[in-house]
C-alpha cells in the first residue's frame, strides 16, 4: 500500500468528473493525489460495460492510500430534442412562425418533429421554448394535442436533435427514462455511493428512484428547472443530497437569476441537513488553459464562503486539457478561502437552529464545547453517518473525524464538508471509545500529544440513533504504544 493519504487540509470536498482525459487508472489516481475527494461519472456518455474499469480503479484507491473512495453516478434524465431537419439544418428567422408537430417529416424553416407527446398536454399559450441551450427562443401562440404554433423572439441556425428546454411549466414527465433505469440498475450492481437524479420537478420524481436504490446508496436531487424551485424544501427534504446544476438552471432561468437561487439553494440544503454540491462552469476556460480566469476563482470562493459542502469540476476534469491542474486549483482556492480569518464569519452568516432532538443538541454543544477549550477535532463514532451530518451542518472550525463500523457509510460522507472517514470495527464500552479516538487521533495526525479532541457517540454503543454522549478528551502522546501500524485500529 502507498503510504495513505490523510485528512485534506480544507473542509470543502472537491467532485471530479471523469472522462476521456481523466478515466484511465493513472490518471484517477493522480486527480486524487492532487485533491479529488470525490469521483463523478456521466451516465450520458459511454456505455456501461466501459464504465466498470472506471469503477474499479476508483476503488483501487482505497488500498493504494488507505482511505474510502467516493463513486457518484448522474443520470442522464429526460432530454428534451427536436427531430431532425431536411439537410441537416435550418435558419429561424425572428418574428417568423414556426410550428412544432407529431409526424416524422424532415423538418424546414417553418416546422418540426417534436418527439415527446407530454409537451403538447402541458404546454399553455405565452410559454417559452429555448431551444440550443437557449440560443433560440420561441412562443407560444396556439398549441393543441398534435401541434404547437409559435412566434420566433430569437432566432438563428438550428440543427438535428437540438435540445428544448420548456421553463414555463410542469411537464407530466417521469423523472427516470428508460436508459435511466437501466444506467440505475448498473450502478447499483457496481456498488456506487450516490446516484444522483437529473431534471428533478418535485419530490414525488425522487420516488420511484428511492425505490429502485433500495437503501444501498444515497440520492442526489440535481436543481436545474424552475419548478423545482416552487418547491425546494420538499425536494430538500425528500433526499440524500442536493447539486446547484447551473448548466441547465442557466439556460431556463435569467444568468443573473442565477446567483440568488444559488445561494437559497444552499441555505437550504444547509438548515436541512442535506449536503449540498455546486456545480457548472467553475472553472470553464480550464477545458483549454491551464490556469483560471479571476472571475472563476471567485465564483469559486463564493461557493465556499457560502459553505457549500462540495464544489464540482465537469468538462475541465473530464474531458479538458488540464484534468490534475484544474483539481489542484480547486484544492488551493479550498486552502486559501478556509484561511482567511473572516471564513468562518461568513461560512456561519446562515444561522443552523437545532431541531429538537438529542442527536442536534448534541452536536450543537460538540461545537461550542471544542471552540470553548480549543479542540483540534471533533471525533465522531457513526454507523448510519447521520452523527456526521449533523455536526458538519454545524460547520465546527476544527475537522471531524467519522469513525464508522460500514464501509458504505464512510464511502457516502466523501461529499460531506469537514469530514474525514475512516472505515474500523465499533467500540464495545466507554473506555473503549475513548482510547479509541486518542490512537486514531493520532494516526490520522489530527492531534499531538497535549491536543484536546471532543468524542461524541451513542449509548448503548452498536445502536444506531442513538447519539447522546459527548466528552472532552487529552491526548498523552504514548496512545500507539503496543499497536500494530493499522489506519482503522
Amino acid at each position: 500500500m502507498t503510504k495513505a493519504i490523510g485528512p485534506r487540509a480544507r473542509k470543502v470536498r472537491v467532485l471530479a468528473t471523469l472522462g476521456p482525459a481523466s478515466n484511465t487508472p493513472e490518471m484517477i489516481a493522480t486527480l486524487f493525489r492532487a485533491g479529488a475527494d470525490a469521483f463523478r461519472i456521466n451516465m450520458s456518455h459511454g456505455d456501461q460495460a466501459s464504465k466498470i474499469a472506471v469503477i474499479q480503479a476508483i476503488r483501487a484507491l482505497e488500498k493504494k492510500f488507505g482511505r474510502p473512495s467516493t463513486i457518484l453516478a448522474d443520470l442522464q434524465g429526460p432530454k428534451l430534442r427536436v427531430g431532425k431537419f431536411a439537410g441537416g439544418k435550418t435558419e429561424l428567422v425572428t418574428g417568423s412562425t414556426f410550428v412544432l408537430d407529431r409526424s416524422p417529416e424532415p423538418g424546414d424553416a417553418t416546422r418540426v418533429e417534436l418527439p415527446h407527446k407530454e409537451i403538447f398536454a402541458a404546454i399553455e399559450p405565452g410559454a417559452r421554448l429555448l431551444l440550443d441551450d437557449g440560443k433560440l427562443v420561441l412562443r407560444v401562440q396556439d398549441h393543441g394535442l398534435e401541434r404547437i404554433e409559435t412566434i420566433v423572439e430569437v432566432g438563428g441556425a438550428l440543427s438535428n436533435s437540438k435540445g428544448l428546454n420548456v421553463p414555463d411549466v410542469v411537464l407530466p414527465m417521469a423523472a427516470l427514462t428508460p436508459k435511466d433505469i437501466s444506467d440505475l440498475a448498473f450502478a447499483v450492481e457496481q456498488g456506487v455511493d450516490w446516484i444522483a437524479l437529473s431534471f428533478v420537478q418535485r419530490p414525488e420524481d425522487l420516488a420511484e428512484a428511492r425505490k429502485l436504490i433500495g437503501g444501498k446508496a444515497a440520492l442526489l436531487a440535481k436543481i436545474e428547472k424552475p419548478a423545482a424551485i416552487d418547491r425546494l424544501e420538499e425536494i430538500v427534504e425528500a433526499c440524500d443530497g442536493v447539486m446547484v446544476a447551473r448548466g441547465d438552471l442557466g439556460v431556463e432561468m435569467p444568468p443573473q437569476a442565477v446567483p440568488p437561487l444559488q445561494k437559497r439553494i444552499v441555505e437550504v440544503s444547509r438548515r436541512l441537513g442535506r449536503p449540498v454540491v455546486v456545480a457548472t462552469q467553475m472553472l470553464e476556460s480550464m477545458i483549454v488553459s491551464p490556469s483560471p480566469t479571476r472571475a472563476e476563482v471567485s465564483d469559486v470562493a463564493t461557493a465556499i464562503y457560502d459553505g457549500a459542502d462540495a464544489i464540482m469540476l465537469s468538462a475541465e476534469s473530464a474531458a479538458g486539457q488540464w484534468p490534475v491542474e484544474s483539481v489542484a486549483m480547486m484544492n488551493a482556492i479550498g486552502i486559501s478561502v478556509e484561511g482567511d480569518p473572516m471564513h468562518g464569519d461568513r461560512v456561519h452568516f446562515t444561522v443552523m437552529k437545532p431541531d429538537p432532538t438529542t442527536g442536534d443538541a448534541i452536536c450543537e454543544a460538540a461545537k461550542n464545547i471544542a471552540r470553548t477549550v480549543s479542540a483540534v477535532a471533533i471525533i465522531c463514532f457513526t454507523s448510519s453517518g447521520s452523527t456526521a451530518r449533523r455536526i458538519a451542518r454545524e460547520r465546527p472550525g476544527v475537522p471531524i473525524l467519522v469513525l464508522t463500523p460500514r464501509l458504505e457509510t464512510a464511502r457516502r460522507l466523501g461529499l460531506l464538508w469537514g469530514t474525514h472517514a475512516v472505515h474500523t470495527k465499533d467500540v464495545a464500552s466507554f473506555e473503549d471509545m475513548v482510547a479509541k479516538s486518542k490512537r486514531m487521533a493520532l494516526r490520522h495526525g489530527l492531534a499531538r500529544a497535549g491536543d484536546v479532541v471532543v468524542v461524541m457517540a451513542g449509548v448503548p454503543f452498536k445502536t444506531p440513533g442513538s447519539t447522546n454522549v459527548v466528552h472532552v478528551v487529552r491526548i498523552v502522546g504514548d496512545e500507539l504504544k503496543g499497536y500494530t501500524d493499522s489506519a482503522s485500529g
